[in-house]
């Protein structure tokens, strides 16, 4: 547990809080014991709860995993009361653990954010989170101007398996970002005793930036889905001209490997006693092969 204050307003964080947190959490602050046992309790899906003296969130941030290359989310809890903000999160967020650093090294930025309400804080904390995603989004737009770099490049085979892992990091920030609006519309739209009317239009600034977010996303999603088809195509295309090739060999040796088979009966060979037989056996299946390649030809085949 790590404690900044500035005045009257005191912020708590807990990382990966345990049972002696929620006690603690319990014993000092007279909210609702749902609210604080949500501390305890992963939740799935985001949400907020409104309760007498106190709001509670769950929000998700979109974290990247570099080993398995995929976004995921990363919970954050949030209780706010009058005169307090309270977060909890099991895994370690970089953006929020460096504000609240940044609070505990200066009296200027407690100054700058902490005068107010904890709302306003709130606030600042949602901004820098959500804002932190654009990095995360010009990453996505960056491996596909790559992707797109090496279908062009005769890479359609390599770009097949790039294509499934941007499309699956696309699936999983989209399904990451998406129920945070509701969240944020919420509190904008119902009546919380802990969140003052002056503060809800910035909450409904950060609903503009996720759904710049999310038009973003939505614009990534449908360009890998145009070059995945693009390179489906030209794949199957180039696949389609070596099995054209190999088929058009297989043909030509065809009538030779019919002309050999025959000469294979056990009857005598034509020709058989001639010293050069065997040259003019080949040279007619050269002839046949010449044959051939010319009917083709001649057919627009190759």
């Amino acid at each position: 547990m790590e404690i900044v204050k500035h005045n009257e307003l005191t912020w708590i964080d807990f990382e990966d809080p345990k049972q002696s947190d929620v006690t603690y959490l319990q014993e000092n602050f007279d909210v609702h014991p749902l609210a604080i046992e949500e501390f305890m309790t992963p939740t799935f899906r985001p949400r907020a709860t409104k309760y007498s003296n106190c709001l509670f969130l769950t929000v998700h941030i979109p974290l990247f995993d570099v080993k398995e290359r995929t976004t995921y989310p990363g919970e954050v809890d949030i209780l706010l009361t009058r005169t307090h903000i309270i977060t909890g999160h099991r895994n370690k967020i970089y953006q929020l653990d460096q504000f609240f650093e940044r609070l505990q090294k200066s009296i200027g930025k407690r100054r700058l954010y902490m005068s107010d309400t904890p709302a306003h804080l709130l606030y600042q904390l949602l901004k820098i989170l959500i804002e932190s995603c654009f990095p995360r989004v010009d990453h996505i737009s960056k491996n596909i101007d790559e992707i797109e770099t090496h279908i062009f490049a005769g890479d359609e085979r390599e770009m097949v398996h790039e294509i499934s892992i941007v499309k699956r990091d696309i699936l999983n920030f989209r399904r990451t970002l998406m129920p945070q609006r509701s969240i944020l519309e919420s509190i904008v739209s119902q009546p919380v005793s802990v969140v003052p009317a002056k503060i809800k239009p910035y909450f409904q600034d950060l609903v503009g930036t996720n759904i710049r977010l999310w038009n973003t996303l939505e614009s990534a999603k449908e360009t890998v889905a145009s070059l995945e088809e693009t390179n489906d195509s030209l794949l199957s295309d180039k696949i389609n001209s070596k099995m054209r090739i190999l088929t058009i060999f297989g043909a030509i040796l065809i009538p030779m490997t019919l002309y050999a088979n025959v000469l294979g009966i056990n009857t005598p060979i034509p020709l058989g006693e001639n010293s050069n037989g065997f040259l003019i056996h080949i040279c007619i299946m050269a002839l046949i092969s010449i044959f051939t390649i010319a009917l083709f030809k001649i057919f627009k085949w190759i």
